[in-house]
């Protein structure tokens, strides 16, 4: 369905109003490079009228009961369940994604949407008894959390549904109103989804979708009327926009190159299993997709055969076709700057031990050896279906070596050990440890985020409304 309207204008999302433009983005297929799309793309002058229609709505969505809020949040949960299929296939056509991971994006960004109808019902206070000094009185508190104003969203490619779920969805909650930039590589599945937002019965205003340039995006950064910015995307972009923000609220998620550590103690199987999808899910275009696994010397050599074994059986192609697990990059660009650092760490004296080439977009599933920290296959974020295996000799050594990063995301930890579970929760520098199971992995109600290099805040849906409002007490006298 969503197929056949590609081709068309696909005009911008402004006041509940499709806005054409000139300025046009040609969107190619990640897989075939074929035109696929036109997007318009927002001016600074249609930015600056989103703007004005989400500051102009607040007024009515701060004041929106919570039942209407949950209503409509559950509605665009309904209607995203409804067109499962035609979204799933636009995230395939535009970002790359392998169908069977698209269905599961789906079916998580309606989760998204019905777990922020729940929470828009659950936004409570305090009352605090304040007599806990003399002078104070015959006074209590109360406490209550209001929206903040406009929230800015600005998402990237990789989940071009989910990720704008958990920015969209809590602001909603919240009674916030969106201004929301998504990624020039992946526009298209935002643009629906606010059109099913349209069908649920969003208020004017409440959320708009704007493609555009990084120039109009930094009029938007700073513009005051602005009161929050939510930004998912690199370590780069993300604390410049820190710096250009001001006075407004900031949350930020940033990546990383997330570390997992095999114990000798571990169920090999399923950790190689559970890595194996980790490491390659997306072509690891993702966050929190396995990138250094380190792995007692007492197991090295077995958990390499039988991980690189099962690195071999994955299956690259047509991201379309039900089989695929591993489809395209999202640009030629990304494939020649993967293979720069895969030829970088050989030269350092790394070892490739299955892949390490590319056919089109399709960088084929690589595993490296010996690579030495300084090499950027190993210090900075890969996004690219590549891991790298290291050895270590006892439990100090392999947290220290998964805290030696400027990343600190999410990390996995493979052990029976209930002491070595907790000391890694303890010590390791990252804001998710994964007790037997992957960085990779993510359930859409527990606080999501990272420290260091890695972002600013907490994203999953009670924890971004809290991010999304301002808690403000008042005084009551009882004078009677």
């Amino acid at each position: 369905m969503f197929r056949e309207s590609n081709m068309q204008d696909n005009p911008l999302l402004i006041n509940n109003i499709r806005v054409k433009t000139n300025d046009k983005i040609v969107l190619k297929n990640p897989h075939t490079l074929e035109v696929i799309a036109h997007v318009c793309r927002a001016s600074i002058t249609a930015a600056a009228q989103a703007v004005e229609a989400a500051h102009a709505a607040f007024a009515v969505c701060r004041s929106q009961p919570a039942y209407q809020r949950a209503a409509l949040l559950r509605k665009t949960a309904e209607l995203i369940t409804k067109n499962g299929d035609a979204l799933a296939e636009t995230i395939a056509l535009e970002a790359g994604k392998p169908i069977k991971a698209a269905r599961v994006e789906v079916s998580r960004a309606a989760m998204v949407f019905q777990l922020a109808a729940e929470e828009a019902l659950r936004i409570t206070g305090e009352v605090l008894p304040l007599d806990i000094a003399p002078d104070a009185g015959n006074r209590i508190g109360i406490t209550r959390r209001f929206p903040l104003g406009p929230v800015l969203a600005i998402t990237p490619f990789n989940f071009p549904l989910n990720l704008v779920a958990h920015k969209i969805a809590p602001a909603i909650a919240a009674g916030n109103t969106v201004i929301h930039k998504p990624s020039s590589a992946a526009p298209l599945t935002a643009l629906r989804l606010g059109e099913l937002l349209q069908e649920a019965g969003m208020p004017a205003g409440m959320v708009n979708v704007i493609p555009c340039t990084p120039d109009v995006a930094e009029s938007l950064i700073a513009d005051e009327r602005i009161k929050m910015i939510s930004f998912t995307g690199s370590p780069e972009v993300g604390w410049t926009i820190r710096a250009q923000a001001g006075k407004k609220k900031v949350a930020l998620e940033l990546g990383g190159n997330a570390g997992v550590i095999i114990e000798p103690d571990a169920d090999l199987h399923t950790a190689v299993e559970r890595c194996v999808l980790g490491g390659y899910v997306f072509a690891g275009q993702v966050c929190i997709s396995v990138q250094r696994i380190y792995i007692h010397e007492a197991i090295y050599e077995e958990f390499t055969r039988e991980f690189v074994a099962g690195v071999k059986k994955l299956k690259t192609g047509d991201p379309l076709l039900p089989e695929t697990d591993v489809g395209p990059l999202i640009s030629p660009a990304e494939v020649k700057r993967v293979q720069e650092w895969i030829e970088e760490a050989q030269q350092l004296g790394g070892t490739v031990l299955t892949g390490g080439f590319y056919e089109g977009n399709i960088y084929q599933p690589t595993v490296l050896a010996d690579v030495p920290k300084g090499a950027r296959c190993v210090s900075s974020e890969l996004f690219a279906p590549v891991t790298v295996l290291c050895s270590y000799k006892n439990f100090d050594e392999a947290i220290r070596e998964v805290n030696d990063s400027i990343y600190g995301l999410q990390a996995g930890v493979f052990t029976k050990n209930i002491d070595k579970a907790i000391t890694a929760f303890n010590r390791l520098d990252v804001g998710g440890v994964m007790i037997n199971e992957v960085p990779t992995f993510r359930v859409d109600n527990f606080p999501y985020g990272g420290v260091k290099h890695s972002g600013l805040g907490r994203e999953g849906v009670r924890y971004a409304i809290e991010e999304m409002t301002e808690i403000k007490i008042m005084v009551l006298h009882n004078s009677i």
